[in-house]
């Protein structure tokens, strides 16, 4: 599943989970892979007959309904599709009492689905595709001198600084009165207490991520090292450290250099991939190399062309493209609006348009890129980076892969 469609299906879900029934009328259906849909239609042709008896005539009706359009749904299918089925149908509550609306969505989900569910509720039961899509896998962050240590977790878009602890260690000097070998008997001693509580944190926090898959160490002197050789660390999470870099800093400003040390290991991770992404595309605005554009209708242009390398959509991007046909001048084009809203003729202004087309614009933009052989990255909103760039730069920038002419 690309991030694209990760994208797309995380927002449906978010849309679907607010929606609300009347009362427990609301169906969901979750079909396995692998089992006969006549079957399925046995058991919502006795749901049916169960609903007949319900007690309040609207509730009746409306779960009466959402089965047999559920029904009529699967009657599409001649089998059940390799990843399984899942149908969402039911009254969805409008603004005013009364005003509900019969609403049916299906849709294959993006793995194989090897569980089965019908639930009639007043909400919509999302919490097995949302487990699908959520991002998998995580890793542990530590960076460590005499002086502190500070502990992350990175997971898909977000950077968690979790802990950071003091040691405690004195600086080296001589203290008044104490032999020098004193001295550094107490520092050896309370350096020892640092590595053991450096990892008992760690236990506690790295081997509760379930899915952890694997650690890396930084940290601006030899600390690490001592840590690693030493019997400080669990040994599962010992088997599990991948990397040990040298950093400038200890602390929470040490995690996120940790992060840019350890890039190569962490490509896969969206959030280095969005880090970098963004990071080129300053790096050719700032040195004006014509090899950055930023604003919705330059990038189209530069995509229409097949000049983008790289395309950088802002998730915060809640804006819609649409088709439309003028009835007032006939003319017939396509609009940016924002989500939800109604197109104007882009001609005569008159708002009396016919909807011929309607896309998200994250949507229209990435299926220009895709057919163009371009690079798509979503930028999150939770990291100061990709605050930014929405901010700046309006969430719509390309890197391109030449300079184009000037218009």
């Amino acid at each position: 599943m690309s991030e694209l469609e990760r994208f797309k299906l995380q927002e449906f879900l978010k849309e679907l989970r607010g929606k609300q029934g009347r009362g427990t009328e609301l169906i969901s259906l979750y079909i396995p892979a692998g089992r006969p849909l006549s079957e399925v239609m046995e058991v919502l042709r006795s749901e049916y007959s169960a609903a007949s008896n319900i007690k309040d005539r609207t509730t009746r009706h409306h779960v009466l309904d959402a089965l047999t359009a559920v029904m009529q749904r699967l009657k599409l299918f001649r089998t059940t599709p390799p990843n399984g089925l899942v149908v969402f149908a039911g009254y969805v509550a409008g603004d005013v009492p009364g005003n509900e609306k019969l609403e049916v969505y299906v849709l294959e989900p993006p793995q194989r689905l090897n569980v089965w569910l019908y639930r009639c509720d007043s909400r919509f039961y999302t919490e097995i595709l949302e487990d699908m899509v959520a991002v998998k896998g995580a890793y542990g962050l530590l960076v460590l001198d005499a002086g502190e240590a500070a502990f992350g977790i990175l997971r898909g878009k977000t950077l968690e600084v979790v802990k950071e602890i003091e040691s405690g260690v004195p600086r080296k000097h001589r203290a008044g009165g104490q032999s020098a070998r004193r001295f550094q008997r107490i520092i050896e001693q309370l350096t020892h207490e640092f590595y053991k509580r450096v990892g008992e944190y760690a236990e506690k926090i790295f081997l509760e991520v379930p899915d952890l898959k694997g650690i890396i160490v930084g940290g601006p002197g030899p600390a690490k090292e001592e840590f690693l050789k030493g019997d400080y660390l669990h040994y599962q999470l010992k088997q599990k450290v991948l990397g040990v870099f040298d950093v400038g800093y200890s602390g929470e400003a040490g995690i996120y250099e940790l992060v840019n040390r350890a890039q190569e290991l962490l490509r896969d991770v969206q959030y280095v991939r969005e880090r970098e992404a963004v990071n080129e595309l300053l790096y050719n605005v700032a040195r004006e190399t014509g090899l950055a554009l930023y604003g919705e209708e330059e990038v189209r242009r530069a995509l229409q062309a097949r000049a983008v390398r790289t395309l950088l959509l802002s998730e915060s991007l809640k804006k819609d493209r649409v088709h439309y046909r003028c009835r007032a001048c006939g003319d017939e084009g396509w609009a940016t609006v924002e989500a939800g809203q109604r197109a104007s003729c882009r001609k005569c202004g008159s708002q009396d348009v016919e909807e011929l087309e309607r896309l998200a614009l994250i949507e229209e933009l990435a299926k220009l890129a895709e057919e163009g052989g371009s690079e798509v990255v979503l930028v999150s909103t939770e990291t100061g980076e990709g605050k930014e760039f929405a901010r700046v730069f309006g969430g719509v920038a390309a890197i391109l892969r030449y300079k184009l002419a000037e218009a």
